[in-house]
């Protein structure tokens, strides 16, 4: 065969899609994999499509698309399959295909409409007991289904932040340990400026003697954005972060100024949460060196956090209200994050 069509949601991709994919290459010459979604689905067509271009870098004969079709599904319906079917030439750039490659009953009706022939792959689903459906009714369940592309853009990211010494690797080490309860690999991302100023303070002589610049803070949330990504590909479907790459930006102003602007902050979903500095006592662990502005930076983290449209809950109260509501706002974030909106339709609906 020369060209081989996949139709699909994707919506989440999972190892069936993949190993559908990597089926359908050696059935034709090259591949066109076309995601089909809905404006009303709450994953989106960009995200699908970069999740599968990236998990099929290295298939050279395979290419991802994708298209946006709001046409409603029933099998019965001659305009409604010629609907589905303009949309999805539309994605191939209306190139002849020869195969269609499918793990759905609708599949010889589709070829059909291509005058290709179809060939299955896995239709019991017993190589690959997974679907789409399945994936969408317990993300959780469904987590091991998913590939690192998948996971870091469905990861339920929790962001705890706050000036020096209020809490927030206490906080960040409380809610790991509430869901390691659930899934043992929950992952904890550490902070990577702290471990970084210890180390220029070594080298030095003292935390005073540090010399910070522009790239510094630049290479401190590189580090930590890419840290945080390797762990949400590895993990579970919950991240903890102990700051992130915005919050190096709110330091890079604490210690180079408001008019530098080196540090990239990653606009990944996630809510962060603020440890309040006001009830905690300042707690000198060697390379501290912020009491007196620690007023001040809850200000600017809580500034910086609504100025950029962040999702954000102050921690305020004892110890235990804290981690109380921290894990209370954790739970509703993953709720929400795992509540998938149900699918408009279309030739694949798992």
């Amino acid at each position: 065969m020369t060209h081989a069509l996949i139709i699909g949601k994707f919506y989440p991709p999972h190892v069936g899609h993949h190993a559908m994919v990597r089926f359908a290459a050696t059935v034709a010459d090259r591949v066109t994999v076309v995601v089909m979604a809905a404006t009303v689905e709450s994953v989106s067509l960009r995200d699908r499509v970069a999740w599968m271009t990236e998990s099929h870098a290295g298939d050279e004969t395979v290419t991802i698309t994708g298209i946006v079709c709001d046409a409603p599904i029933d099998h019965t319906s001659r305009a409604v399959w010629a609907a589905q079917v303009a949309c999805m030439r539309a994605a191939v750039g209306n190139e002849p295909v020869d195969v269609v490659v499918t793990s759905e009953p609708y599949g010889e009706e589709l070829a059909r409409w291509f005058d290709a022939r179809h060939v299955p792959f896995d239709l019991p689903r017993s190589a690959f007991p997974v679907s789409g459906t399945a994936c969408r009714r317990d993300l959780a369940a469904s987590w091991r289904f998913l590939d690192a592309p998948a996971r870091a853009g469905l990861a339920t990211r929790i962001v705890v932040l706050g000036s020096e010494s209020t809490g927030t690797t206490t906080v960040a080490g409380a809610l790991a340990a509430h869901f390691r309860e659930r899934w043992p690999d929950t992952e904890c991302v550490d902070e990577f400026g702290r471990q970084d100023t210890v180390d220029k303070a070594s080298r030095a002589g003292s935390v005073d003697d540090i010399v910070w610049t522009g790239d510094d803070f630049a290479r401190i949330a590189r580090t930590q954005s890419a840290h945080e990504d390797a762990a949400a590909r590895r993990g579970s479907p919950v991240l903890i972060c102990d700051t992130d790459a915005f919050a190096t930006t709110v330091w890079e102003r604490r210690y180079l100024g408001p008019e530098s602007h080196h540090a990239v902050a990653d606009d990944r979903p996630a809510v962060y949460l603020v440890t309040d500095h006001h009830g905690v006592p300042f707690v000198q662990d060697g390379i501290r060196d912020g009491e007196q502005v620690r007023a001040e930076m809850t200000g600017w983290f809580l500034d910086a956090l609504t100025r950029t449209g962040r999702s954000w809950v102050l921690l305020t109260g004892s110890r235990e209200e804290r981690l109380q509501l921290a894990i209370r706002v954790a739970e509703q974030e993953l709720r929400r994050r795992t509540t998938f909106t149900a699918p408009l339709g279309g030739i694949l609906e798992a």
